[in-house]
């Protein structure tokens, strides 16, 4: 387990040698010293308020630069309202998580007045920056939960019944994990049984499962989720009817880890937030002094795209979770899990 932590370690120290190395610095430095954060929504089932939150607050904090972090709650007016306020008050940089495209018109905004914009995890035009992880492997590591699953299961992915799940198309991740997805799931013959619309909302996940779970009569091998919060709606369903299927997932959430081990879910993608936050703060940093960095990576666009590793997680690697701090043994260790923590080293 130490080894994994220090591979998480590595990973960010990385990330933040190759913008001090490659930074170079601007006629004039940031007149503000705020740094504002609008995240998409506090769902129990995602990380942005448990993890990136304060994540974030702490390392731009510690560098002296005051935050203004706020919610838009899965509402998109109040995320165009959210900026507009911060923007009134001075920001010497933004950080957006995009949330049904609204982050594009307030970037537009913040660049007029002369703002940086660093487009965290989702990817939006009109950002000067892209701080996340690399998309298409999390997405490729996704379809493999479905094929190994599938293995283990004794079944044959060629002939599995198996039903498509992918994030909201106006997410631009979205995308990136489900055509990682499929580029592994067609190499390997697996075929949509049916195909449920994209979503990151865990009810109509459920709903969208429920329609997929009467067209198929209920014979179904496998689930593409696109993460730990679809997973566990589709699980509900699951569940009510006395069925298991082999399901992915994604952010390694509590909820998510609880459902590897139980052995509902095959597996999630950890996505260490403390390394996208750390490269993402540490960015801010630097444009809230002046300084722009180069970053050789880009995105088809041309914004430059600081890209951080995804980690496959099952219920024999839970722990590395818990002992990178990321989620608290006792949180994940409840009484109806407890036993599958103790065989799986949880603790």
């Amino acid at each position: 387990m130490i080894k994994k932590t220090a591979k998480v370690a590595a990973i960010a120290l990385a990330v933040a040698t190759a913008l001090s190395l490659t930074g170079t610095s601007a006629a004039t430095a940031a007149t503000s010293k705020r740094a504002c954060v609008i995240l998409p929504d506090a769902d129990s089932g995602t990380r942005w308020e448990s993890g990136d939150r304060p994540a974030l607050n702490k390392i731009l904090t510690a560098a002296g630069f005051i935050t203004d972090i706020q919610n838009a709650q899965k509402d998109s007016a109040r995320y165009a309202t959210i900026g507009d306020a911060q923007l009134s008050k001075g920001c010497g940089v933004m950080i957006l998580v995009d949330h049904t495209g609204e982050a594009v018109s307030v970037a537009a905004k913040a660049k007029a007045q002369g703002v940086p914009v660093i487009a965290y995890d989702r990817p939006f035009a009109g950002a000067n920056y892209y701080v996340s992880f690399d998309n298409t492997v999390v997405g490729a590591l996704q379809g493999q939960t479905i094929i190994d699953g599938l293995k283990a299961a004794g079944k044959n992915p060629k002939t599995a019944s198996v039903v498509f799940g992918s994030g909201d198309p106006t997410d631009g991740n979205a995308a990136m994990f489900l055509n990682g997805a499929l580029k592994v799931l067609k190499a390997a013959g697996v075929k949509a049984a049916f195909t449920m619309k994209g979503t990151w909302d865990g009810p109509t996940a459920g709903t969208e499962f429920e329609q997929a779970f009467t067209a198929l009569k209920g014979k179904i091998d496998a689930v593409l989720s696109p993460n730990d919060n679809n997973a566990a709606a589709i699980i509900t369903i699951l569940d009510k009817n006395k069925q298991t299927a082999v399901i992915s997932g994604q952010d390694a959430s509590v909820a998510g880890l609880q459902n590897v081990l139980l052995g509902k879910q095959f597996a999630t993608v950890y996505k260490p937030f403390k390394v996208e936050a750390t490269a993402a703060a540490g960015l801010a940093i630097k444009l809230l002094k002046g300084i722009h960095p180069a970053v050789p990576k880009r995105l088809a666009d041309g914004t430059p795209f600081l890209a951080s590793k995804p980690i496959l997680v099952t219920a024999a690697t839970v722990e590395q979770v818990v002992t990178a701090g990321d989620v608290k043994a006792s949180d994940v260790c409840t009484a109806a899990v407890a036993a599958a923590c103790t065989a799986n080293g949880v603790k």
